[in-house]
């Protein structure tokens, strides 16, 4: 895809926006992203939106029909590795962000290699015992990296109930912490968005805390 818009353009609209040090710091970050489904696939994009410079998307899976209703995919990607078709999305947005996928389930033997090099990690998993493979396993052989994790979005219970906890000094939970897909409610994009929102708000306040130290 050629594209029509050049960087200068697309950092001086950016600029206009926010001061020179929120992004600069921004422009220099790097973030992995763990899992690019629900919540994967839209914290990516709003990182994106916001400036980062270096986002890292690690999936195995393929874009299937039921990921439509609330994931960032569309009818075009489906069979498609979700890494190359949010790629794809991603740079409809913004061609000029470094980009890292990784085709791959994450397991305790590549942890460290996966992520070793990135300060933030946010964990975008749906099944429970991937998600605290990965929490235990981030923060026990990558020791400078904080992980921010997804727990309890699902339904269409009220959206204020989601919300970020700093459980320990290098890990924030964001999510209601007690709806589950397996109480049989089902997960929509409304909670899911919030609770991805969430995620990607962290995560840029841990990068822009260094403006008030």
């Amino acid at each position: 895809m050629e594209n029509i818009i050049s960087k200068e353009e697309l950092d001086r609209a950016f600029d206009a926006r926010f001061p020179s040090e929120v992004a600069e710091i921004l422009r220099s970050s790097k973030v992995a992203i763990a899992g690019l489904g629900g919540l994967g696939s839209n914290i990516a994009v709003m990182l994106v939106r916001s400036g980062i410079g270096h986002l890292k998307l690690i999936d195995f899976d393929v874009v299937d029909v039921t990921n439509l209703n609330r994931q960032m995919y569309s009818i075009k990607h489906l069979g498609k590795p979700k890494t190359e078709a949010l790629l794809e999305i991603l740079k409809g947005i913004n061609p000029y962000i470094t980009y890292e996928t990784v085709q791959i389930k994450v397991t305790p033997d590549n942890v460290e290699e996966l992520f070793k090099d990135f300060p933030i990690v946010c964990e975008a998993f749906d099944k429970p015992d991937q998600k605290a493979m990965l929490v235990r396993e981030v923060l026990t052989r990558c020791p400078l990296a904080t992980v921010v994790s997804g727990n309890g979005m699902a339904g269409y219970a009220d959206t204020n109930s989601i919300i970020t906890k700093r459980q320990m000094s290098r890990f924030y939970v964001c999510g209601d912490g007690n709806t589950d897909v397996g109480n049989g409610i089902g997960l929509m994009a409304p909670r899911v968005a919030v609770c991805a929102g969430h995620q990607a708000n962290k995560v840029i306040q841990l990068l822009l805390n260094k403006l008030n130290t």
